[in-house]
């Protein structure tokens, strides 16, 4: 008859400390990959302001893409979170902004007969809260673009501050496209950039030569 194995303290003590290892280990791991995905890939962001009504409402959320800038520059109709200027944030908490990039570098921006003109033609903005007309403080108002910059817009323009107020926005401040709309379950949704006709194009923001 084979004999029983000896019984062995330590061979029982130790499986639960490998166990807790393990725990800790996939713990460590997540937090990594989390980290990584946060930073590099896409973030949550819930939408706090007013400015993107109809297309976004207040409590919202969204999934920013931070990856594809890097290779596939901003185009004009891309929604986009970015850090607020200087002296804009809200509270102590500098809430990002979310807006509608409306001026690529180079553009030439024209706030005028209730309508955004870029480079000398009118935009087709269907997305507007209730159509609204776009004004600005003074009329007519214009903006030439810098390199690096971009000039962008809430959808619902009386209640939005934007470029028109703070001016254009260095591109190293913008953190993402926001690209999906996932909460509530019933909005649920890809976040479409429009397509402006020709001569004014969807463009992209490659620096280029600012007009005169």
């Amino acid at each position: 008859m084979p004999q029983a194995s000896p019984y062995t303290a330590g061979l029982v003590t130790r499986r639960p400390l490998g166990c807790l290892f393990e725990i800790v280990e996939t713990l460590v791991l997540t937090l990594i990959i989390f980290f990584v995905i946060q930073t590099f890939v896409a973030q949550p962001y819930r939408v706090e302001q007013m400015s993107m009504e109809n297309t976004l409402q207040p409590d919202q959320y969204v999934l920013v893409d931070k990856l594809t800038p890097r290779f596939d520059p901003y185009s004009r109709g891309d929604i986009v979170v970015f850090q607020p200027p200087d002296g804009w944030s809200e509270g102590t908490q500098n809430t990002p902004f979310i807006k509608r990039v409306v001026g690529l570098p180079g553009d030439t921006i024209e706030v005028k007969d209730g309508a955004v003109w870029v480079n000398g033609t009118k935009l087709d903005e269907s997305y507007t809260y209730d159509q609204q007309p776009t004004t600005a403080a003074q009329e007519p108002a214009r903006w030439i673009v810098p390199t690096g910059q971009l000039f962008v817009m809430g959808d619902h323009r009386a209640a939005s501050a934007d470029s028109r107020s703070f001016g254009t926005v260095a591109i190293d401040r913008v953190i993402g496209r926001a690209w999906l709309r996932y909460w509530p379950l019933s909005t649920f949704g890809i976040l479409q950039t429009p397509t402006y006709p020709a001569p004014v194009g969807n463009g992209d923001a490659r620096p280029t030569p600012a007009v005169p």
